[in-house]
């Protein structure tokens, strides 16, 4: 039987973050459940340098993280590139797919290097639990099929992504997947927020992997808590906090997207291992 191979890229520059810790339990516990021999390595990308060998790996998983998406001259910045083309190009080459999910920085990182559009900074820095809109390829997307429309996600950015360069997705073969919420009475455009960025990668705006525990603790943060107030008024805020814990919010939002992408991920690696026997 074939062991899985999970890497974590650990995208927060020496930050305290409760989104890595989400992302490592979300790992732990699909180890567990796992009949397979299950590894799960950590790499710490942007502070100490560090970058999974393709070869090595079968999931991947790339965290989100402080600061500015775009180039800084730092050594890491050409890694994290060259490790995105070696992953596409690897599954366009080889049966043994890789499989990768970006989250929020990391997916940001992505986005600038395939120049699918304009990511630019937020007037606000924007932080709260958000309604995320399915588009019509999200409607076909198998990680959100047990999510309603809208589905409820964690937000935490000062960058967005707008603007989507059309001619690109399709030259690409990409899929945006979900879009920032509708809002009538602000002239913005909508932020994208998930994209299929090909059979095996995926990657969202958002934090699929957020838990009420983890947003109560951003919460003591002043900036995030001013953002959110900010954001949607005092009332909404204090609605906010009291349905963090929904079983129809952030919970099922957690429950699904990461644990379908691993499970999925999984099948797709045995099968491929057994065809190949």
């Amino acid at each position: 039987m074939k062991d899985i191979r999970i890497a974590l890229l650990d995208m927060n520059n020496n930050h305290v973050n409760q989104g890595f810790r989400n992302i490592k339990e979300i790992s732990e516990a699909f180890k567990e459940i796992s009949e397979e021999q299950v590894s799960i390595d950590i790499f710490d990308v942007r502070y100490k340098n560090e970058i999974p060998n393709v070869e090595d790996f079968d999931i991947f998983i790339s965290s989100g993280g402080p600061g500015n998406p775009h180039r800084e001259g730092h050594e890491w910045e050409d890694k994290f590139a060259g490790f995105l083309d070696e992953v596409y190009s690897h599954n366009q080459y080889n049966d043994d797919k890789k499989y990768l999910f970006l989250i929020c920085h990391s997916f940001q990182l992505a986005s600038i290097h395939w120049e699918l559009g304009n990511i630019c900074k937020r007037k606000s820095y924007s932080f709260g639990v958000m309604p995320v809109h399915k588009t019509e390829e999200g409607n076909q997307e198998f990680l959100f099929k047990n999510l309603p429309d809208p589905f409820y996600a964690v937000d935490s950015r000062a960058f967005q992504f707008i603007e989507p360069n059309q001619e690109r997705f399709e030259e690409l073969g990409m899929k945006i997947t979900a879009i920032e919420k509708f809002r009538p009475h602000i002239n913005l455009e909508r932020a994208v927020m998930a994209i299929r960025f090909s059979d095996e990668i995926f990657g969202t705006q958002f934090h699929p992997e957020a838990d009420p525990q983890g947003m109560i603790e951003n919460l003591k943060d002043e900036k995030n808590r001013d953002a959110m107030i900010e954001n949607f008024g005092m009332e909404k805020y204090l609605e906010t906090v009291d349905r963090m814990d929904d079983e129809d919010k952030i919970i099922l939002t957690r429950s699904q997207i990461l644990p379908r992408f691993l499970q999925s991920a999984k099948k797709k690696i045995l099968k491929g291992a057994e065809a190949m026997v």
